[in-house]
C-alpha cells in the first residue's frame, strides 16, 4: 500500500467534478499510482460517504481506507502539515488574499519529498495506536 494512500479532507459536498480534479491531478504528477490502483483516506464526513462519491469510487475502483469518525489524529494534515505550517505563517502579515495564497504555494512548492514521506510513514504508527486502542482516541 506505500505509496498509493491519497489522503482527502474537506468539508463540503464531495462531488464527481472535485474527485475527477484530483484524479487528473494524480494522472499527470503521478500516472503509475493510478495503474496500481488508489487507498483514498477520509474521515467518514457525510459528503464523503455519499452515494454519488461511492458511486464515483467504485466506477474507478479506488479503495477507501476507512477513518474513525472524529479523529483528526489520524489525519497526516492534521498532525504533519498543519503545524509545520503554522509555524512557518507565524507573524506573517499578508495585504491581501493573492499574497498569502501565492506565500502558501511558494511554501508548499519548497517542501521536501520526503516531509511529505515522514507524515504518510507516520500515519503507519498512529493507526497501530488506533488498533491498540480499539478505536478509541489516538494523542502524540
Amino acid at each position: 500500500m506505500r505509496g498509493r494512500i491519497i489522503v482527502l479532507k474537506h468539508n463540503t459536498p464531495q462531488e464527481p467534478s472535485t474527485l475527477d480534479r484530483l484524479k487528473e491531478a494524480i494522472r499527470c504528477k503521478r500516472p503509475g499510482l493510478l495503474r496500481r490502483g488508489v487507498v483514498l483516506q477520509n474521515d467518514n464526513a457525510t459528503p464523503h460517504s455519499a452515494n454519488l462519491t461511492q458511486q464515483w469510487l467504485q466506477r474507478y475502483g479506488w479503495e477507501i481506507l476507512r477513518h474513525p469518525a472524529h479523529s483528526p489524529d489520524l489525519a497526516p494534515s492534521d498532525f504533519h502539515l498543519f503545524g509545520p505550517l503554522k509555524h512557518h505563517l507565524g507573524g506573517m502579515a499578508s495585504e491581501t488574499e493573492d499574497d498569502l495564497i501565492s506565500e502558501l504555494r511558494n511554501w508548499f512548492d519548497n517542501l521536501d519529498v520526503d516531509f511529505f514521506r515522514v507524515g504518510i510513514n507516520s500515519l503507519l504508527s498512529c493507526w497501530q495506536k488506533c488498533i491498540d486502542l480499539h478505536g478509541d482516541y489516538v494523542e502524540k
